[in-house]
């Protein structure tokens, strides 16, 4: 029996690499995060050093699993037992990375990124640094538009991510965003980054899977 769901991301995905090719960013689709994954790996060459962003995506893709497994330098902030002197040293290290991993809070039909940092490491490497920037992002992340997009990511993905990372923020308690009530230092919507274009040609890698991942 055919999925409607799964059937309307495959569309959705081909016009959203279209809009992906004008603006200087390599987009993929694939209908499962297994898939994902492997067709990732095959991008990363052996020896590399590889940054991880925070992402709830890439952990429940088994994404990061995966990498642990490769001949790659990984810096791996999810291992158990790293301190948080270790990650911090990691987010400075992971800018100048061979292959960056992270995801994107939200991605528009029209082909941009849009995100909100907290520590902002994840959208610094997006921007500048890293050599190859690879973001996995589950089809449930896709918004019509900018706007949409920044409501999406304030009300849909910050609360349950303020929760993951201990922070008891307005909108973890209320469930919503609260500005401008949120103020720091109980908040993590500190920098907002949208991505129009790459640059540099064949850095910017967005691989969109047919399935919900993260927040």
């Amino acid at each position: 029996m055919s999925n409607p769901v799964t059937e309307l991301y495959a569309i959705q995905a081909k016009e959203i690499i279209k809009a992906f090719e004008k603006r200087n960013i390599t987009g993929y689709y694939y209908s499962t995060a297994s898939e994902a994954v492997s067709a990732i790996q095959k991008m990363i060459p052996e020896h590399a050093l590889v940054g991880l962003g925070g992402s709830v995506s890439i952990i429940q893709s088994g994404l990061v699993d995966a990498l642990r497994q490769m001949d790659v330098r990984l810096l791996d902030r999810y291992r158990e037992g790293v301190s948080k002197e270790a990650v911090a040293a990691m987010r400075h290290e992971g800018l100048q990375s061979d292959v960056f991993i992270a995801s994107s809070n939200a991605v528009t039909a029209d082909g941009k990124l849009v995100n909100i940092d907290g520590s902002g490491n994840r959208v610094a490497a997006m921007i500048f640094g890293p050599k190859k920037v690879i973001l996995l992002a589950g089809m449930n992340k896709v918004a019509p538009d900018v706007e949409t997009a920044l409501k999406r990511v304030k009300n849909v993905a910050t609360p349950p991510n303020a929760r993951r990372v201990g922070v008891e923020t307005p909108c973890s308690v209320k469930g919503f965003c609260q500005d401008p009530h949120c103020r720091v230092p109980n908040r993590i919507c500190m920098q907002v980054v949208i991505t129009e274009a790459s640059m540099m040609p064949d850095r910017l890698h967005v691989v969109l899977v047919g399935e919900a991942l993260g927040f």
